[in-house]
């Protein structure tokens, strides 16, 4: 194209991580090169309206942009139809992150950055993925899924056939969530309970984890039908683990980048991470992370993230940055692989 291409950041959104979605596409729309883009900020408000945005950067990053929007924004489909060449979705969690945006935008015939229908779903549901990691033979830790209406029927019962399968402590994680919304460590029946009702409050699948005495270790994946692998990185949590408060209040957790593994270690991830990702049916970007065992070093994966964080501490930019490629060399490469796929579809 000779004119600039116009790209459609959509932020905001009805999941738990509407918040952490503004910061990452405030940091998307500061990097896109000026001089090759033209940028359309689309504001989806929680309760699901969608409006065209055309203050600020700053208003969407501490929230301020609604206050200047009007109506319902009932036409915007038709406008960003003919306006947007490429839409990248800085939507974090369900209803952005979960396959339902990329419908949306599939049906509107329009190149999007990250992973299309099945692969946004599969990585969203953290049950699926592991039964798809399971048949791909990629190691994982040992885990159970309930079901909320099952744990709501006959919790106690659950209680004591997860003591007897984990003990203490253990994981619990709502199925489908991200920036570890839900999540949360159980040290004892009590923990356990609340741990079990609060997972149940974000989706109807819950998993229950094994605890596993490990490091946390992170690989950004960047690419279509050949992507590779970033180097990889580790999270040392200032709380007892990575929480979301870790990721984006507190500031206090470290990042190491690259990791302290040894190279036979940091190869493995990396082979594991491109295979998730390709088992998945990604397309484009995810985070992939892992647990390393701090005494055996065994890797286990935990998690593919389809649309990673994008702010100024996320781990995705910064270990592709680490790989020799800068931000904004980083949202030239996704515009471009959206553009790929697209054509491939087409």
């Amino acid at each position: 194209m000779n004119r600039k291409i116009t790209v459609g950041v959509l932020f905001g959104g009805q999941s738990s991580e509407h918040e952490v979605s503004r910061v990452s596409a405030s940091s998307v729309i500061r990097n896109l090169d000026v001089n090759k883009y033209e940028v359309l900020k689309i504001g989806i408000t929680k309760i699901g309206t969608w409006h065209i945005f055309d203050g600020p950067v700053e208003k969407i990053e501490n929230g301020e942009w609604e206050k200047e929007i009007s109506g319902l924004g009932l036409s915007i489909i038709d406008k960003t139809r003919e306006q947007v060449d490429v839409f990248f979705p800085a939507l974090h969690g369900v209803y952005g992150e979960d396959g339902s945006v990329q419908g949306l935008l599939e049906l509107m015939n329009k190149p999007y950055v990250g992973p299309g229908i099945l692969g946004s779903a599969l990585g969203m549901d953290k049950v699926f993925a592991k039964i798809i990691f399971d048949y791909e033979g990629i190691p994982q830790a040992k885990y159970l899924v309930l079901k909320r209406k099952n744990i709501k029927e006959d919790m106690e019962g659950f209680v004591k056939g997860i003591e007897d399968k984990f003990g203490y402590p253990c994981f619990i994680k709502p199925s489908n969530a991200g920036s570890s919304v839900g999540v949360s460590k159980a040290h004892n029946r009590e923990e356990l309970v609340e741990g079990l009702k609060m997972a149940s409050l974000h989706d109807r699948k819950v998993i229950v984890e094994e605890f596993v005495e490990a490091r946390e270790i992170e690989c950004a994946v960047l690419g279509n039908h050949d992507p590779i692998a970033s180097v990889v990185g580790e999270i040392i949590p200032s709380r007892e683990f990575y929480d979301y408060d870790s990721k984006y209040n507190d500031g206090t957790s470290q990042i190491i980048i690259p990791a302290d593994l040894d190279e036979e270690s940091s190869n493995k991830i990396r082979k594991y991470a491109v295979r998730a990702f390709k088992a998945l049916d990604c397309a484009g970007m995810s985070r992939v992370d892992f647990f390393v065992h701090k005494i055996t070093g065994q890797i286990y994966i935990n998690e593919v993230n389809t649309i990673p964080g994008f702010t100024s501490i996320s781990m995705y930019p910064k270990m592709i940055e680490a790989s020799g490629i800068s931000y904004s060399e980083l949202l030239d490469r996704l515009i471009e692989l959206a553009f790929e796929m697209h054509r491939e579809k087409v």
